[in-house]
């Protein structure tokens, strides 16, 4: 049987009462110590990490008071002074066997040098003044005066000179790097063994000069401009435009070494001492002149007759 809506109430469930609050209670729950939670969906509730500092800052904090302390500031510097010390001998002990400031003199040369030089090395003939020109004791510097020798040509020359030599064994089927190497350094040789020569008979013969011995390297590079020359033609018209060629190098190298040696070695008979005779020094240097000349062409043949067939 129907029973009468008016008057009728369902029973309400019983309610959990919150436990009362204590003194201690915060508003907000510090989340900050424990590990977010889930969800209903099972994903983390994004937050935020709040706790200590991690390794790396503390890691920074390492480095700065690294840093701050006075014995590794001691140590740091100790050590740069040590650095300091080792950079000072090593570049004393180069300075005893060469000069920097004086390398880059020989180095100081532009194109107008350039040009002109090497128009000086194979036409020597048309060239009227060979006085090396001095300021204030001081030789001038290669872009200044064209006749001051410097070691930019040479050193090119040589390269060159090499990288033909690879040129003119690969034509001929007979290139290989034992036989470039063997021909690279025997050039290096012959120039060392032309340099030691010259310094010992210089030596020997007490003859005084202002020649150093960069400027005996310059003199003794400067042939390898005539070899290219030579090689140049061998290559392109045969072995007869090879020895036209060499004769011609051989004779602008000669000239060229004479009059630019006549300037340092055949100073004035006012220098003459240690009991010779007024023409007995004279003489010499025009001997060791003329010898170091004569040289030239030997070596010239020597080192590229085998590089034309």
């Amino acid at each position: 049987m129907d029973l009468p809506h008016h008057g009728y109430r369902p029973t309400a469930k019983p309610r959990a009462r919150a436990a009362p609050a204590t003194g201690d209670s915060v508003l907000f729950e510090d989340t900050s110590s424990t590990a977010p939670g889930l969800n209903s969906q099972g994903y983390y509730t994004p937050g935020y990490n709040m706790g200590p500092a991690s390794n790396d800052m503390q890691g920074g904090a390492g480095v700065n008071n690294l840093f701050t302390d006075p014995m590794a500031n001691a140590a740091v510097m100790y050590g740069s002074s040590l650095a300091n010390q080792g950079k000072d001998i090593v570049n004393k002990e180069i300075s005893r066997y060469m000069s920097v400031n004086k390398l880059k003199y020989f180095f100081a040369v532009d194109t107008r040098y350039v040009l002109k030089k090497l128009m000086i090395l194979m036409f020597p003939y048309t060239h009227q003044d060979w006085e090396v020109r001095y300021h204030r004791d001081t030789p001038l510097t290669p872009r200044q005066d064209v006749n001051a020798p410097d070691l930019y040509i040479p050193t090119m020359a040589f390269i060159t000179y090499i990288l033909l030599a690879g040129m003119a064994l690969g034509i001929q089927k007979r290139f290989s790097p034992e036989v470039l190497g063997l021909c690279a350094s025997t050039a290096l040789v012959w120039i060392i063994i032309e340099v030691l020569v010259m310094l010992l008979s210089l030596y020997l013969l007490t003859v005084h000069s202002d020649l150093s011995t960069f400027d005996l390297i310059a003199y003794s590079g400067y042939k390898y401009v005539g070899m290219i020359f030579t090689v140049l033609c061998g290559l392109l018209f045969g072995s007869d435009g090879y020895y036209v060629a060499l004769a011609w190098s051989s004779c602008a190298v000669m000239f060229f070494i004479v009059r630019s040696l006549k300037m340092k070695i055949l100073p004035s008979i006012s220098s003459d001492s240690m009991g010779m005779g007024s023409s007995a020094k004279p003489q010499l240097r025009l001997y060791i002149t003329v010898a170091t000349a004569v040289f030239q062409p030997i070596i010239i043949y020597w080192l590229t007759s085998h590089l034309v067939r």
